[in-house]
């Protein structure tokens, strides 16, 4: 199998992802698509051909092995690397849109227009949602994949050397032996533990986009309440209600100004003013 397409996507992508995403990439590239690649379908590759039960009734062999090995291991980690690694691809395939509107944008109103972007590979806007979705599909589908290994072989990540089989058409109980065992136990738990390793870079990276988000919010929102709480020295700060006039040496007097604003409704509307700017900037 040629991975070559999918080492040129991951590369790629690489630019554009943060110190998490690097180290995610790394992981997948070194220690599941190498790994994949030199050893495991070399480890798999005699696993029907060996795969023999101490009989001679044409077709036990077949059922045998169907029973115990519904999905081949190999066929179902090269689906999963492939779906893992498919979000990345969007990302990459995302900034190129920015790029090509933004040389759509220059050739329409001049060299000297206003970009439309600040930078087409800043995760900003709809980049940002993009990258964001990207990571959660990825743990998702890894997270997929483990509970559907764990469903289909009932949670057994040890390779026995013999199965007792009683399928029809097998005359009676047969044993079944299953080439190298061991060698393929451990690289049963090495791809399951990197798996995992996968899932917690990304729930990482999640957190750190999100929490490096709301610091952005929040510090935004704590500098426009400031200048909102600072008035000019030009401004009078009392001034007489329109329509009364002054009785008696009593004036109904109004504070310029001084509207009190409640915080939560203005983090509420911050956080969608920030929203539709997102949408807006795709």
């Amino acid at each position: 199998m040629n991975w070559s397409f999918l080492q040129g996507v991951l590369s790629g992508v690489n630019k554009y992802s943060t110190a998490v995403g690097r180290i995610w990439l790394s992981v997948v590239f070194i220690f599941r698509v190498l790994v994949y690649v030199v050893a495991t379908e070399d480890v798999w590759d005699d696993e029907q051909k060996d795969f023999v039960c101490n009989t001679l009734q044409p077709g036990c062999t077949n059922v045998c092995y169907d029973e115990f090995f519904p999905v081949s291991h190999v066929r179902l980690w090269a689906l999963q690397l492939i779906l893992v690694t498919c979000p990345s691809l969007l990302v990459v395939m995302h900034v190129a849109y920015r790029e090509e509107r933004e040389r759509r944008h220059r050739r329409k109103h001049g060299p000297n227009a206003q970009s439309l972007y600040e930078n087409p590979s800043k995760k900003r806007g709809g980049l940002w949602w993009t990258y964001l979705l990207s990571l959660v599909f990825k743990a998702a589908v890894d997270s997929g994949f483990l509970y559907i290994f764990h469903r289909l072989y009932h949670g057994h990540y040890d390779m026995p050397r013999v199965v007792a089989c009683s399928e029809s058409p097998c005359p009676h109980t047969v044993d079944c032996y299953i080439s190298r065992p061991t060698e393929k136990t451990i690289f049963i738990y090495f791809m399951v533990v990197i798996a995992v390793i996968c899932i917690l870079l990304n729930l990482t990276e999640v957190t750190y986009l999100v929490g490096k988000r709301c610091l952005e919010t929040f510090r935004r929102m704590r500098r426009q309440s400031r200048r909102q709480s600072h008035l000019p020295d030009t401004c009078p700060p009392y001034v007489l209600s329109k329509g009364e006039h002054p009785a008696n040496g009593n004036s109904d007097l109004m504070k310029a100004g001084s509207t009190a604003v409640d915080t939560a409704q203005l983090m509420a509307n911050h956080l969608l003013s920030c929203l539709c700017q997102d949408f807006s900037n795709l």
